[in-house]
């Protein structure tokens, strides 16, 4: 196992150094100059030539690399110049918002798509395989930043249900005690079932309109895997055996199809925090996904730079957590590797 990991983590170092590179080419090359917009629209050109020269964007291309390459060598991504905060600092701060809301629209996405799907594979041409094809469509048309202004129309202003899209937890409540940033265990622990449930109240909706973004992708998935399954031999041996048909489906064909839908998992987590972009900006979400637009907008290379970097080691991680569960979930996947 560990040799696995090892192998693994060493196809993954060259996509990192990529993604550092390109990175810092990128941010180099967008419109705007940061000089000039923190110097402000009154300022000389003298001044902004200091400000230039202070933040050193006046040297060459390589040794501004350079210097970018050794800072991250020592665990600093640099500061922001619109918050004056360590960029490393913002993001540990901010991550936990959007890691609880990422995972809790995932769970919410297989709690439907998973049981929709092995439904819909079972009952081929049934009325529920028709909803399965629907729900996947519409799921993939409908743009994450529309649905969430949807559901907030219809779930805040209409009918009243939720409260006010403006972040985690309502002004008239205090985020409990700091142990893992995700409010509801940290409520939890706290035994504080006041601010879990504001919290709870809080994370609906966003988390919903994440659910619907990445339904379609895992319920489509999950149908062709069954389908594939239910049409092998050694299912029909199995049925043919006496086998009651939820150990048929459940026991050997759901565990046989199950290694593209933890495919399907890992790219749709992958696609969620970049969608977490949008939904973060609608609900006003304090995640790192608009910290990063925020960012963005005023020219600010280092969280940006920082923020792509995460996100590519998030990924690269969730790669390696899949190519584990591929050897949990099937040993020959193990042995072959």
């Amino acid at each position: 196992m560990l040799r696995q990991v090892l192998k693994r983590l060493a196809t993954a170092i060259p996509s990192v150094i990529g993604v550092v590179v390109v990175t810092f080419l990128l941010t180099r090359v967008l419109p705007g100059d940061t000089a000039a917009y923190f110097a402000g629209p009154a300022a000389t050109p003298q001044a902004i030539a200091e400000i230039r020269a202070k933040l050193g964007l006046d040297r060459p291309l390589p040794e501004q690399f350079a210097a970018y390459v050794k800072d991250l060598a020592t665990g600093n991504l640099g500061n922001s110049l619109s918050t004056g905060r360590a960029v490393t600092t913002e993001i540990i701060a901010r991550l936990p918002a959007s890691a609880e809301l990422t995972l809790v629209g995932l769970l919410l996405s297989m709690a439907v798509a998973i049981p929709l799907g092995i439904v819909a594979a079972v009952k081929q041409g049934s009325i529920v395989d028709h909803a399965c094809r629907m729900v996947a469509t519409a799921g993939v048309s409908l743009p994450v930043f529309f649905t969430g202004l949807l559901l907030v129309y219809v779930f805040y202003f209409l009918l009243g249900w939720a409260p006010a899209p403006l972040g985690r937890l309502d002004v008239f409540y205090s985020a409990p005690p700091d142990v893992t940033g995700f409010y509801l265990i940290d409520s939890l622990i706290a035994r504080d079932l006041d601010t879990f449930r504001a919290a709870a109240a809080q994370l609906v909706v966003p988390a919903l309109t994440m659910g619907i973004f990445s339904l379609a992708p895992i319920a489509r998935m999950t149908r062709a895997s069954m389908l594939a399954v239910l049409s092998s031999e050694f299912i029909r041996t199995a049925r043919a055996s006496g086998l009651t048909p939820r150990t048929v489906i459940i026991t050997y064909a759901f565990r046989n199809a199950l290694l593209p839908v933890i495919t399907t998992l890992g790219m749709v987590f992958s696609f969620l925090l970049g969608a977490n972009v949008l939904v973060e900006k609608v609900f006003a979400w304090p995640g790192i996904g608009s910290y990063a637009i925020e960012a963005l907008i005023a020219s600010d290379y280092a969280p940006v730079q920082g923020f792509v970097l995460t996100m590519a080691i998030m990924y690269v991680a969730l790669n390696l957590v899949i190519d584990l569960l591929y050897g949990v979930i099937d040993p020959r996947v193990r042995i072959e590797g």
